[in-house]
């Protein structure tokens, strides 16, 4: 069997663990059983336990970080995977550094917008230990670092998959989502910070009655009386950051917060679907002009038969005049006639040879268009959203095939 080793961690004062248990025990012990034990295992997860205390203080963890829903429950399947998630880190020889491990308990406190004491001092406030952050943390490092192990080269995003994203965005009336939406307040410093607690809450939430709910509860928008529900909207008219983030978010997930002139918006998306559409305007266009002095359409043809993409032409053009290849993007307004005619019709590394210019045969070949919508969308952004998308998926892959093939016995 392998063994799990945990990092060594720096000493803490002992009163701290005891203040904790203490307060722990106050709060379990009237529910627990004549000769029951806070350490009494509760669930075996393979060859590993979870106890009764282990359960307690992720309730109380939860709940310091505005988890939402059955805390119980949530706390069960969540400690059940970190086991799942500890013995494929064991198995893969993967361990999380001390310094990780302490950035991961920064960033949860810079979440909260609090500095790293004072998150600390809430949690043992509520009888948190603060080994049971720790381990927390620890568990989601040592998994990411599983599923990047794991996933290898399949976690990237190829030019073409954004290229295509984009088109999805950018084709007018194509993409069409059904929305929710929650409008809180931020008109001045105090009710800001107080919205962006709320939104923090309100992003675990992951049912749509859940989300209604919220919205007649916090939302002051007017649709905050139907629980935010917003009609059919064409994905263009959105905003282009949001645009993206939607594009790729899961059916009943919610978005990031968006900043709004004195309000935070956060949108669950309800539905996505494809329609019949028509392309977006052509700004610019990138091709090629090759030219073939007394040349004719069958010398031209047969250079692009010996070429499948415009860099394959510097090749044929290598040692010839410098006039021989023309390589350039041009506003549509600025390319002659013809010769934007000849491009229309072409796809991404097609050719055409149906333009001369007296005795000069062309060889034209688009190698891109540039549309209205694509200036306005941040591809980097993009790429980030469509691969997070890609890991989230095998790691939710990967985990159900772990969950499938344990031995998980609930004790209690």
């Amino acid at each position: 069997m392998t063994r799990r080793v945990t990092p060594y961690r720096p000493e803490r004062p002992a009163g701290a663990y005891l203040a904790a248990f203490l307060c722990l025990v106050m709060v379990i012990a009237p529910r627990a059983g004549i000769g029951q034990s806070v350490f009494d295992p509760a669930i075996r997860v393979n060859d590993t336990l979870i106890t009764r205390y282990d359960l307690a203080q992720r309730v109380e963890l939860l709940a310091a970080l505005g988890a939402a829903g059955d805390l119980s429950e949530n706390a069960r399947d969540r400690l059940i995977e970190e086991r799942l998630q500890l013995q494929a880190a064991a198995e893969a020889e993967i361990e999380a550094t001390e310094e990780a491990i302490e950035a991961g308990i920064d960033e949860l406190a810079g979440r909260a917008n609090v500095s790293r004491e004072e998150f600390l001092a809430g949690l043992a406030r509520r009888g948190v230990a603060e080994e049971t952050l720790y381990d927390f943390v620890e568990a989601g490092i040592l998994w990411r670092r599983v599923i990047r192990a794991r996933i290898g080269n399949r976690a990237s995003v190829s030019e073409e998959e954004v290229d295509r994203a984009v088109t999805l965005l950018g084709r007018e009336g194509g993409v069409r989502v059904l929305l929710s939406e929650i409008i809180l307040p931020a008109r001045d410093a105090a009710e800001t910070s107080a919205s962006e607690e709320r939104a923090a809450e309100i992003a675990q939430i992951s049912s749509f009655d859940a989300f209604s709910d919220a919205a007649r509860n916090f939302s002051v928008s007017q649709t905050r009386g139907v629980g935010g529900r917003l009609d059919w909207l064409p994905l263009t008219r959105l905003p282009p950051a949001l645009r993206s983030e939607l594009l790729t978010l899961p059916t009943g997930r919610i978005s990031s917060p968006v900043r709004l002139p004195n309000a935070i918006a956060l949108f669950q998306l309800r539905a996505l679907e494809e329609l019949p559409v028509s392309n977006p305007a052509t700004v610019a266009i990138d091709y090629a002009e090759f030219r073939i002095p007394n040349g004719s359409q069958a010398d031209a043809r047969r250079i692009a038969g010996e070429i499948d993409t415009c860099d394959d032409l510097y090749g044929t053009a290598f040692g010839l005049p410098a006039d021989r290849l023309v390589r350039a993007e041009r506003p549509v307004g600025e390319i002659p006639g013809d010769v934007r005619a000849a491009l229309e019709s072409l796809d991404e590394n097609e050719v055409s040879t149906s333009v001369r210019r007296g005795n000069v045969q062309l060889l034209l070949m688009l190698c891109g268009r540039t549309t209205a919508v694509s200036e306005e969308i941040d591809r980097a952004a993009l790429r980030r959203a469509l691969l997070n998308q890609r890991i989230e998926s095998f790691s939710a892959s990967f985990l159900s095939e772990l969950r499938a093939d344990a031995l998980i016995i609930d004790l209690q």
